[in-house]
C-alpha cells in the first residue's frame, strides 16, 4: 500500500468527521452526458474502502458538494453515507450544522476538496487535503497535496495517510479482516 508521506501534526489526529467534496475529488471532474440528456460520472471503487476504515475507526463521514445530482445520491445511499448534502453553495454553512449534530469542533474535522468553492471549508478544519490536479492557490491553503489525482482514489489515500499517521491503519484493516465490517451497518 502507497500512501503520501505527510507528518500530521498531533493536535489533528483526534478526527472525528471526514467531510469531502465529490467533483474532482471521487471523480475526475468530467462530466458525461447522452444525446438523452442522460448525466454519468465515473467513480473510483477504491474510495469505497476509505468510507469502510472510516466506518471501521468510529469516523464519520459526510459529502458536501455543489452538485445536485441523483449519482451523488445513488453512491452515498450505497456506501450508508446517511450525511450528504447536494447542490451547495454555502459549504461552512452545512459543515457547521453538521459540528452542532455530532457536537464537535473545528479542529475535529478533516476535509479534502480541489476548488475555488472548497477555499473557505478548506481553511476552517483541523485538516484540509486536495488532489495532486487541484489547482496551485488551493494546494497553497490546505495542509496536504495527495500524490492521487481525483478519480483516481484519492479519498482513500486522505483516509489511509490519517490513518496510518494516526498509528491505527494497521489496526483497521485487522478488524476488517477478522470479519468485523461496519460497512453494511
Amino acid at each position: 500500500m502507497q500512501t503520501s508521506n505527510f507528518q500530521l501534526p498531533s493536535p489533528n489526529l483526534n478526527t472525528k468527521l471526514f467531510i469531502t467534496d465529490i467533483d474532482g475529488v471521487w471523480t475526475d471532474g468530467g462530466m458525461y452526458y447522452d444525446k438523452l440528456d442522460n448525466e454519468w460520472k465515473k467513480f473510483n471503487t477504491s474510495d469505497s474502502a476509505g468510507v469502510l476504515f472510516l466506518r471501521l475507526a468510529d469516523i464519520k463521514t459526510a459529502i458536501i458538494t455543489g452538485e445536485n445530482t441523483p449519482i451523488v445520491q445513488r453512491r452515498a445511499e450505497k456506501l450508508k453515507i446517511t450525511d450528504y448534502f447536494l447542490g451547495i453553495q454555502d459549504k461552512v454553512a452545512v459543515a457547521k450544522q453538521l459540528l452542532e449534530k455530532y457536537a464537535l469542533s473545528w479542529e475535529e474535522v478533516a476535509y479534502i476538496g480541489d476548488d475555488i468553492n472548497d477555499i473557505k471549508l478548506l481553511a476552517k478544519v483541523g485538516l484540509s487535503a486536495c488532489p495532486q490536479q487541484a489547482p496551485q492557490y488551493i494546494q497553497n491553503k490546505v495542509d496536504w497535496v495527495l500524490t492521487k489525482n481525483g478519480g483516481e482514489g484519492v479519498f482513500r489515500e486522505f483516509v489511509e495517510t490519517y490513518l496510518e499517521q494516526k498509528g491505527v491503519l494497521e489496526q483497521v484493516i485487522e478488524t476488517y479482516l477478522a470479519g468485523k465490517n461496519k460497512l453494511n451497518q
